[in-house]
């Protein structure tokens, strides 16, 4: 009920036909909780259990919500008004990605060693929450989804510091995220031969392991386990509805 209360008031009420006919609108809530029960069991819709809306429902108005970008708009907010309140802290954020095999193809998926699928990228706040995700082909390299996964954050302003491992060693990326006064923290690669940095930033590296906390929350999700979505958006969208409820946890 308390989840409901912040986030009811942006799903727009669906008003009945000028004419009065077909049958009224279910309500948001049912459907909503109908599309929450894919997101946490990563069934396919015709499995939706009878107590929900029918599956159709359910999905035609998650198609309706993507299209109109309410559940991203839902995520602004309730990130911003988190931020704003002190709840998500930017000073020190972390970043890394995996791997999700796409069973049905589509947009935004590559091939890999794995097979095809999508990379999610995420950024996490000091707490381990999460500010920005992004959907890609799992085809290129991390360190070139960087610029893509920051202009998708939630809130407005960047990290202070932004916490990756090796793979994001890059001194162009270093350099492209200072001008936006970014601080980028990764170790050196191992065939490195002119070191550039001293330990102390390098202990903030511990920390990393809240970053792969919240890939282990994205776990539970199972829908995100493996994409079953072909659009990219929609398989987009169960992940911001996914981070919608793991802010909500953390209030």
């Amino acid at each position: 009920d308390e989840q409901w209360v912040l986030i009811g008031p942006f799903l727009s009420k669906l008003t009945r036909r000028t004419d009065g006919r077909g049958r009224p609108w279910r309500e948001n809530r049912a459907v909503l909780n109908g599309i929450l029960w894919i997101l946490r069991t990563g069934a396919p819709w015709a499995d939706l259990p009878d107590r929900y809306p029918s599956y159709q429902t359910c999905h035609r108005r998650f198609q309706q919500w993507v299209r109109a970008g309410v559940l991203r708009g839902v995520l602004e907010v309730l990130a911003q008004a988190l931020h704003d309140e002190g709840y998500l802290d930017l000073q020190e954020t972390f970043i890394d990605g995996s791997f999700a095999p796409a069973k049905q193809g589509g947009a935004g998926v590559g091939k890999t060693k794995r097979g095809k699928g999508s990379k999610i990228m995420a950024i996490a706040d000091r707490r381990g929450l999460p500010v920005a995700v992004h959907i890609e082909s799992a085809t290129p390299h991390e360190v070139t989804l960087v610029h893509a996964t920051l202009a998708q954050r939630f809130v407005k302003p960047f990290p202070v510091r932004l916490i990756g491992d090796n793979a994001y060693e890059s001194d162009r990326l270093d350099a492209d995220l200072a001008r936006r006064g970014v601080e980028l923290i990764a170790p050196h690669r191992k065939t490195r031969t002119s070191r550039t940095q001293d330990g102390r930033p390098l202990r903030r590296y511990r920390r990393r392991w809240k970053i792969e906390r919240l890939f282990a929350w994205f776990q539970n999700f199972r829908r995100l386990v493996v994409r079953y979505e072909r659009y990219a958006e929609n398989f987009l969208a169960m992940l911001h509805l996914a981070c919608c409820l793991i802010l909500l946890r953390g209030l």
